[in-house]
């Protein structure tokens, strides 16, 4: 959140002068503190209440320049109200746009004492040393209007009883337009009660039965005399709103919105609006704060929310003379060191910067020097160890292709001596049983030949017999009888005159 001077504050802090009571805001919580202390990110933001300050409505020639307009109140002011020409008051103003004069501007003037306000601050500034804004409090309802809490036009009233001040302000179209300080504070309502009960009672019993006693309900001895002093302060409210309405030409007061510094259970607005016959409300607007357990003096409230508003949003007027110093750079005793020692850097700028940038460049070399050497350490080092690795890496290459080369020979020997058990034996077999097969059928084997590759085993039978019959009764018996292990192919048979022999070629196929 932004602050004035162009500070930044993280949280605010609302006081109260007259009772000396501090809540301290965050995001949307409000609680109350007992310890306030001053802060740099920490907004203070009070009020001062309507028996301080005067009010009044001015005019003023549109002739006169902007920049005058403030001197040409200020006169005006000291004329027309009468005011202690040795006193210098603190004046603001706010200017009336709704008003149809073509001669003059139109302004609500506020006017403050500053031994006042020393008189009501001074405790709060011995402990916070600085209060950010200090606000007239009829302006405070502005906030409502700026966060839609109340989105009606028309006149509106709102009546708030505090223990020093009683006051009534109203707006209309969302605007202020009159305030009163009314005789109500709760120390009057006490001594007002008094005389008319004929008895002295205490003031916390007095308050205790304001706040507590439902007057619909209760049998209290006091009742009657509470209900009097209810109807004399509704009796002047009436009185003062019928002033207000001859006085600035008002037909209607839409809404009435009473509340107090304190809660209560009894309903003063239903007994405002059967009194008066206007629309009335309580003064306990929801301004969405959260973990809300306790009951927020509504002052306080507006104080947090109208910290919040851009200053295009609320009334921007502020009587407090206890603003916290400007930034440093802001300030002129600022400004002169700051112009100072522009003069003396501007002065050595060129011998320091030269002097800064030999020194630099020595510093670059010395690290860089630095750098080489342990950049050469590093690489010799590195360089050495790569050297030995491949030494290492040459006599393991050598030792590798040495048992790669025992590996094979011991391999090929292993593959000759399967060979010599494994197919020498089965081959064996097979001839055997074969040329046992052909002596039984008078067939001669003249030539035997075995072929093997990694698909088939094939043996090549040259045969010769004395009758061609002999030849194909032998193939018949043995592709019946070794059906499933041999695969038996013979294509011709041929006669040899000079033998006087069938010859025929059998191939074996192993399955």
């Amino acid at each position: 959140m932004d602050g004035s001077e162009g500070f930044v504050f993280s949280t605010v802090l609302t006081l109260d002068p007259y009772k000396e009571t501090y809540f301290l805001g965050l995001h949307d919580t409000i609680t109350q503190t007992t310890t306030p202390r001053y802060a740099k990110d920490q907004l203070v933001t009070s009020y001062i209440g309507t028996k301080d300050f005067i009010t009044a409505q001015l005019e003023i020639s549109k002739n006169i320049p902007q920049e005058d307009i403030y001197d040409a109140l200020c006169s005006k002011a000291y004329d027309e109200l009468a005011l202690d020409q040795a006193v210098e008051y603190i004046i603001r103003y706010i200017p009336i746009d709704n008003v149809l004069d073509e001669k003059n501007r139109h302004y609500h003037l506020f006017i403050v004492d500053p031994l006042t306000l020393d008189t009501i601050f001074s405790t709060a500034v011995n402990k916070l040393k600085y209060i950010d804004t200090i606000t007239p409090v009829a302006l405070l309802p502005k906030a409502l209007y700026a966060k839609k809490i109340i989105e009606d036009s028309g006149v509106h009233c709102f009546v708030y009883l505090q223990e020093n001040d009683a006051f009534l302000t109203l707006y209309k179209e969302q605007e202020f337009l009159y305030t009163k300080s009314i005789k109500y504070s709760f120390y009057e309502m006490h001594e007002r009660f008094c005389e008319l009960c004929a008895e002295r009672v205490s003031y916390e019993d007095f308050l205790l039965l304001f706040s507590k006693e439902n007057l619909k309900q209760s049998q209290n001895q006091h009742k009657i005399y509470l209900l009097k002093l209810y109807k004399e302060l509704f009796a002047n409210i009436g009185d003062i709103l019928t002033y207000v309405k001859r006085a600035f030409e008002i037909e209607k007061i839409e809404h009435i919105y009473i509340g107090s510094q304190i809660d209560t259970v009894t309903q003063l607005d239903e007994m405002l609006e059967a009194e008066l016959q206007i629309r009335s409300s309580g003064f306990d607007f929801d301004y969405g704060f959260e973990n809300q357990k306790s009951y927020v003096d509504q002052i306080h409230a507006l104080l947090y929310t109208n910290a919040h508003l851009l200053d295009d949003e609320k009334y921007t007027l502020n009587f407090s003379p206890y603003h916290r110093p400007a930034k440093f750079v802001k300030r002129d005793s600022g400004r002169l060191i700051l112009s100072i020692a522009a003069s003396f850097i501007f002065a050595f700028a060129y011998p320091v910067s030269y002097w800064a940038l030999t020194y630099a460049q020595e510093l670059q070399e010395r690290l860089l020097k630095q750098h080489y050497s342990e950049v050469h350490t590093t690489k010799i080092a590195r360089e050495n160890k790569i050297n030995t690795t491949l030494a290492v890496k040459q006599k393991a290459q050598k030792l590798l292709e040495e048992q790669k080369r025992k590996y094979t020979q011991k391999k090929n020997t292993l593959i000759k001596i399967h060979e010599v058990k494994v197919n020498y034996p089965m081959k064996a077999r097979m001839l055997a049983s074969l040329h046992h097969e052909l002596e039984k059928f008078g067939v001669k084997t003249t030539h035997t030949a075995y072929k093997e590759d990694e698909q088939t085993k094939l043996l090549v039978l040259d045969l010769a017999a004395k009758e061609d019959r002999r030849i194909t009764q032998l193939i018949e018996y043995l592709t019946k009888h070794y059906e499933g292990t041999y695969n038996f192919e013979l294509e011709k048979i041929q006669y040899d005159k000079k033998t006087k022999y069938y010859l025929s070629q059998v191939k074996v196929v192993l399955l």
